[in-house]
């Protein structure tokens, strides 16, 4: 099943079954379950919502969530003139395994108007870059997802002196508009960025990532190529804080 028909049923329904070809190890891809989440609060908003942007978006994974059915609750907390803050929540056999706090804001008028400093990294064109190939038992299963293209930096597992890295990436899937939740999805396709530093192949996971939207991806569909770059902050005692920038 694909990432396009998954988020069209977390839109849709209240319960989803995660299929095979979406494994992380012994869990459900995070992206995936990030993407359900913020599907089904798209959806909690209603045709009210639609004039209110993503603005920014939180998710803590508290437990592995397996292949199988899974329940996604939603909760509004306040909806005012111009933001509404909502809550969903992965459940899986009676247990929250994921909680997604988001913030949906209706632009206003003002005369303020900073640009966003954030420039484009000069990567080769993602069509003169080789697709990071998928290999079975070396790599997450939900690779076969995605099309990333590795641009700057070292890659896993590799011993390299310094983490951060960077590419292009986009869905495997074809569908005609990109969403927030297709672009909140893939975003943590990405390993994590001190997986470099490793010597040899070592388990890693996410706690939580928050994300802001500067823009919609409006105009964009499964054939648009994003730009990822991201950068240690800092890493001490098995944890590590990282900053990370998407351009499209």
């Amino acid at each position: 099943m694909s990432i396009h028909q998954l988020l069209c049923q977390a839109y849709t329904e209240e319960t989803v079954t995660i299929p095979t070809g979406w494994g992380q190890g012994r869990a459900t891809y995070g992206g995936l379950v990030a993407g359900l989440l913020c599907s089904r609060l798209t959806a909690e908003l209603g045709d009210g919502g639609r004039e209110r942007m993503l603005r920014s978006a939180t998710v803590s994974f508290i437990g592995a969530v397996a292949l199988g059915e899974v329940v996604l609750k939603t909760e509004v907390f306040r909806s005012g003139k111009f933001v509404t803050q909502v809550e969903a929540r992965l459940i899986q056999k009676g247990e929250v395994l994921a909680v997604l706090l988001a913030s949906f804001g209706r632009g206003r008028e003002s005369d303020i108007h900073v640009q966003s400093q954030h420039a484009s990294p000069d990567y080769k064109q993602a069509d003169n870059i080789p697709a990071l190939p998928y290999i079975q038992g070396m790599m997450p299963e939900f690779f076969q997802q995605t099309d990333l293209r590795w641009a700057k930096g070292r890659t896993p597992f590799t011993g390299s002196e310094k983490p951060d890295f960077g590419g292009w990436m986009r869905w495997q899937d074809s569908f005609a508009e990109m969403t927030s939740a297709h672009l909140f999805a893939l975003i943590d396709a990405w390993p994590p960025s001190v997986l470099p530093m490793f010597k040899e192949i070592a388990p890693a996971s996410s706690l939580c990532w928050t994300v802001e939207f500067l823009a919609e991806p409006i105009g964009k569909n499964s054939d648009s190529w994003w730009q990822y770059q991201v950068m240690t902050d800092s890493t001490k005692s098995g944890y590590s804080h990282s900053e990370g920038t998407h351009l499209g």
